[in-house]
């Protein structure tokens, strides 16, 4: 996804989208897309540990959730915070009774084998080599992070009232 931080057909057609949606949403690191839409400006959002601190670039506050709801945008954290995130979407659009028939449905109880899912929770040996393992895809993320909002800091990505940009 890193590539997506500084397309700017994928990102114009984002804020298109969003100036008409009831929802704006991502799950995982689709978060930091939005943010170099310019969308999560003023907001506050979440994603995937790992990614989490680079959310303050776009001018949104990072919360450490598997979902947040901030107005119109939902954000859920990493890939297994998905179901939550979709159950969250569902009460929202539908209501919280219909949300809970979608959990029994799928027979969502989560009970992971380890408790190893958060970095807090984690063996800090654990997460050091997983830290490690990413740390390529993590700088070039970080990289990527800093050349979008940075477009985004000196304007060059402000969209006007016709939402063109300037």
């Amino acid at each position: 996804m890193n590539p997506l931080l500084n397309d700017r057909e994928t990102l114009d057609f984002l804020h298109g989208q969003a100036s008409g949606a009831r929802y704006v949403t991502s799950v995982c690191t689709g978060a930091l897309v939005l943010g170099a839409a310019g969308l999560l400006q003023g907001k506050r959002a979440t994603t995937h540990w790992m990614s989490l601190p680079m959310l303050s670039a776009f001018g949104c506050e990072p919360v450490a959730e598997r979902v947040v709801v901030d107005r119109n945008v939902i954000t859920g954290g990493g890939v297994t915070a998905g179901i939550d995130f979709a159950l969250t979407v569902a009460s929202q659009w539908f209501g919280a009774v219909t949300a809970k028939r979608i959990q029994l449905g799928i027979e969502y109880s989560p009970h992971p084998p380890f408790d190893s899912g958060t970095p807090e929770r984690a063996d800090a040996s654990v997460v050091a080599a997983l830290r490690e393992a990413a740390a390529a895809r993590q700088n070039e993320r970080e990289a990527a992070v800093e050349v979008a909002s940075a477009r985004i800091d000196d304007g060059r990505e402000v969209r006007g009232a016709d939402d063109t940009c300037r």
